[in-house]
């Protein structure tokens, strides 16, 4: 048995993954949203919204999610979270896990507009 604990001064974080467990997934938590539209390859990504609500956008559709929702955003669909409530707070679980430096790698920005959003890539603009 193990338990972790989120870092009360950190608003997104990993708990569990290949680097510090022998699990086949990630367990990580975000409680603020973080506009950055981007695909995995190979990873589905799971999130559960604990409390507060948000805005997602799959693809060309938006979601709006609440306490007790699961999000299931298969390999290749870009996505990204719009924005969220005060109070907001959502787990998230990636299946396979993946060590550390194939999970930056299967992270890809992808343009806004292919989500119907408009404007740069993430990569563009920390770039400009």
């Amino acid at each position: 048995m193990r338990i972790e604990r989120a870092g009360a001064g950190s608003a997104k974080g990993w708990y569990l993954g290949p680097w510090n467990a022998d699990l086949p997934v990630a367990v990580g938590y975000a409680h603020v949203a973080i506009d950055e539209p981007h695909l995995h390859p190979r990873t589905t990504e799971i999130y559960l919204v604990a409390r507060g609500e948000a805005e997602a956008r799959v693809e060309r559709e938006t979601v709006h999610l609440r306490p007790g929702d699961v999000l299931v955003v298969e390999p290749g669909e870009a996505h990204t979270i719009l924005a969220s409530s005060p109070d907001y707070l959502h787990f998230v679980v990636h299946a396979p896990a993946l060590p550390p430096d194939e999970a930056r790698a299967d992270k890809v920005p992808v343009a806004r507009a292919r989500l119907g959003l408009g404007g740069e890539t993430t990569a563009d603009a920390a770039s400009g």
